[in-house]
């Protein structure tokens, strides 16, 4: 358990066992928030490949108006330029290293 959330317990004087329902909701939701780590370039990069496919599938609904598919253009212009800009240096590191490979190779 969080060592905040651990404080906050014994101030109110209560073990997690006691709380009911909603409120252990709101711990549990609480303790994956606190405990969920560093931003990591890893953890962007999914969570633009998650978005991505949920506009995408969206994409698919018939009955979608001109403006929603407006805004799922543009949010899926935004994703996919924020995961180009992540995988580039990659992308070139790679493209160089075969590069290079070639020249010695030959």
């Amino acid at each position: 358990m969080y060592p905040i959330l651990t404080k906050y317990l014994t101030k109110l004087k209560i073990t997690k066992e006691q709380l009911d329902p909603d409120e252990k909701k709101d711990f549990d939701r609480w303790e994956k928030i606190l405990s969920g780590g560093e931003v990591t370039v890893e953890k962007i990069s999914q969570f633009c490949k998650a978005q991505i496919s949920m506009i995408e599938a969206q994409w698919k609904d018939m009955n979608n108006d001109p403006k929603k598919n407006e805004r799922l253009i543009i949010a899926h212009n935004i994703y996919s330029t924020i995961l180009q800009a992540i995988t580039s240096p990659e992308v070139e590191r790679s493209a160089l290293e075969y590069y290079l490979n070639q020249l010695i190779n030959k």
